[in-house]
């Protein structure tokens, strides 16, 4: 190993103490909010006649003690700068995102602190941290949740031709407040056996009465399923998606529920024949040795693909750098570094998600699924779309 590298472990390890004890720069709002609020209850029980001036002072100790806090954090988050560090909000998994972040730290020296969590619960703690987040950049699946983001005023411009040359246009944010990282494709899987493939033309399709109790679908709360519909009332109109939807349900063969894995595993078992599922998910099960026998049964076919068609619809997942970031630059470099053709590569052969930078290889699992043709349709105007889909689909009781 050589200095650098132990240099740099030496660094992250006091940085790792010191944020641990700063609980990421928000321990000390907590501190500070708690001694003032006690500070001014101790105020008003000595006008009172409370226990004297003594305990004035000691309240006032606290808080001024807080204040000393938030200078001591403050310098000694300065006082690394020079290495360079990076916080990152994710609503992946840790598994889906540490990987790349180290070889990330790796290559470039920048330090990153990872917390995980939901994109809702990531989104309130932004919202409540403000201007005192230590978030430089936020990730999250699915454009409805980045859009959401920049509505909120959580995120902001982003200005990089790096980005914009490499990233087509339909995958960022008009005003480029975001930008996908990787995209999934929504495609139907069906089982060899009871399913002729010329059945099978494109996801209106699937409301006609010969897939009745032969469908599965997983929950309104996929976003993947909230990105379609959010995308088909765009191209067909809220009317007409509205019947599509409910038609859709009736073919359903059960409840709405599970993960593209459980849709998956149904199909082969025969509970239904034809399933609406995400291409990593069904790319996961290959690689799987568990799952590999399961697979064999069932085949995957591109909806949307006609002339007239606008082609299968895709799923994102993207960044964008927190209004507040301290580290900007650093984030920055992050987003570049998260769309080289290193980067990307390791997308399609370890969470078998396609590139979104155009020519960009795929993994030998991605390629056995064939060419395509994608929707272009632009993924700010899903995100803007995605409450109106939320509320069709609760309406015709998708659940």
């Amino acid at each position: 190993m050589m200095f650098k590298d132990l240099k740099l472990i030496k660094i992250r390890n006091k940085l790792q103490n010191f944020y641990s004890k700063a609980k990421d720069l928000n321990w000390h709002i907590v501190f500070l909010h708690k001694s003032f609020k006690r500070f001014k209850l101790k105020q008003k029980s000595i006008k009172k006649g409370g226990d004297g001036l003594s305990t004035t002072k000691i309240r006032l100790t606290l808080f001024l003690s807080g204040l000393i806090v938030i200078t001591s954090l403050l310098t000694a988050q300065n006082s690394y700068a020079e290495v360079g560090i990076i916080n990152v909000y994710s609503a992946q998994k840790e598994a889906l995102i540490r990987p790349l972040l180290e070889r990330f730290e790796k290559q470039t020296g920048i330090i990153f602190f990872l917390v995980t969590g939901t994109a809702n619960g990531l989104l309130k703690r932004l919202e409540i941290e403000g201007d005192m987040t230590a978030a430089d950049i936020f990730i999250a699946d699915g454009a409805n949740k980045l859009q959401e983001a920049k509505v909120a005023g959580l995120l902001r411009a982003i200005h990089n031709p790096i980005l914009e040359k490499r990233i087509p246009a339909n995958l960022h944010d008009k005003d480029k407040f975001w930008f996908a990282i990787s995209q999934r494709a929504h495609v139907l899987v069906y089982a060899k056996d009871r399913v002729k493939r010329e059945e099978i033309s494109s996801y209106e399709n699937l409301a006609d009465p010969k897939w009745k109790k032969r469908l599965c679908v997983s929950s309104a709360t996929n976003i993947s399923n909230q990105s379609l519909v959010a995308s088909m009332i765009v191209e067909n109109g809220e009317k007409t998606t509205e019947e599509w939807t409910k038609k859709l349900l009736k073919n359903s063969v059960t409840p709405q529920k599970g993960d593209d894995i459980n849709q998956l595993k149904a199909v082969a078992a025969g509970t239904c024949d034809i399933a609406l599922v995400n291409t990593n998910s069904l790319g996961e099960m290959i690689k799987s040795k568990e799952s590999n026998e399961i697979t064999k049964k069932l085949a995957i076919f591109w909806p949307n693909q006609g002339l007239k068609e606008p082609g299968v619809y895709i799923n994102i997942s993207g960044a964008g750098i927190t209004k507040y970031a301290r580290h900007a630059r650093a984030a920055q470099r992050l987003l570049e570094f998260l769309i080289t053709n290193e980067s990307q590569k390791w997308y399609s052969e370890t969470n078998n998600e396609y590139p979104v930078v155009p020519r960009s290889p795929v993994s030998a699992t991605l390629k056995s699924f064939g060419n395509f043709k994608v929707d272009k349709l632009s993924q700010t105007i899903v995100g803007e779309n995605n409450k109106k889909a939320v509320k069709l689909m609760k309406r015709i009781g998708w659940k």
